[in-house]
């Protein structure tokens, strides 16, 4: 169990008790992450690091296992129309562009601002959920049941200025999460909430789309330099697959208030422990 993955020919330096753990932990928030619609790349991160992986390759290995969470999440809420693909165009080509921009302009900016910078933004859209979940607001959509048909374009319900902001946000966040190997998708959930007015289900399944494609382009800067642990890569990504398609089966069984509250306690908690690797890395 103290052995690295490469005593068995495994091209990793990673222990094997760290590769069962990194596997677990996989499993467990891909369900999290399947239910809330966020691919939660910023709870699998931070512990990569504390487990000794380099920061370049935890950050190329993170943002493929993601990416193949958001892959299986977004199949099942596809399945089950929870899917706007007018909010997907608007904010995700803008966000495909800025994380394969960010994906290899990442070297010139401080891992450790670029770090601070996310886990801020993270914690600031955990407390403005609290908020809305507490006062129940109108400027969200009405519930839409789990099995109602969407349009396959909403531009038309948006004012220009709702389209702009989203693109401008979208391009941000996916210029941020290629640089440090996360897609984000703590970060463009709130934003499909309070500026596209989704219903919060609905958003979760537009969102994890919008992952799977931002880290379908964020990673190849990543692999282009060689910063990827394939192994862990493996066993992360199929458990964290496993997990995203159960978790997105229980989406629909969940209250509206109830997923607002899990939202925001989950966006404040990785916001947190992101600040706190930020911190350790000046």
């Amino acid at each position: 169990m103290t052995e690295p993955l490469s005593s068995f020919g495994f091209p990793s330096n990673v222990l094997i008790w760290q590769a069962l753990f990194l596997t677990l932990l996989s499993l467990v928030v891909g369900i999290a992450g399947g239910v809330v619609g966020l691919a939660l790349g910023t709870v699998r991160l931070p512990f990569l690091l504390l487990l000794g992986m380099p920061p370049a390759t935890a950050a190329g290995t993170n943002i493929l296992v993601s990416t193949l969470g958001a892959l299986t999440g977004s199949y099942k809420h596809l399945r089950e129309r929870r899917v706007d693909f007018g909010a997907v165009t608007v904010q995700g080509i803008p966000a495909v562009i800025g994380a394969f921009i960010g994906g290899f302009t990442a070297a010139l900016v401080h891992g450790g601002l670029l770090i601070a910078i996310a886990g801020t933004l993270i914690v600031w859209q955990g407390i403005e959920l609290w908020v809305r979940a507490a006062k129940r607001t109108p400027r969200l959509a009405p519930v839409m049941a789990a099995s109602s048909p969407l349009p396959a374009s909403g531009l038309w319900r948006w004012s220009r200025g709702q389209i702009a902001a989203e693109a401008v946000a979208g391009f941000g966040i996916g210029l941020l999460g290629g640089a440090v190997g996360l897609i984000l998708n703590t970060l463009r959930l709130p934003a499909l909430i309070a500026i596209l007015d989704l219903d919060p289900r609905i958003a979760a399944g537009s969102n994890l789309v919008i992952g799977f494609l931002m880290g379908s382009f964020g990673w190849v800067g990543h692999v282009a330099r060689g910063q990827v642990d394939y192994p862990v890569l493996v066993l992360m990504g199929a458990t964290g697959m496993a997990g995203g398609y159960l978790g997105a089966h229980l989406t629909p069984k969940i209250k509206v208030e109830t997923l607002l509250y899990l939202m925001a306690a989950v966006l404040t908690t990785v916001g947190l422990l992101l600040l706190r690797d930020a911190v350790a890395r000046f």
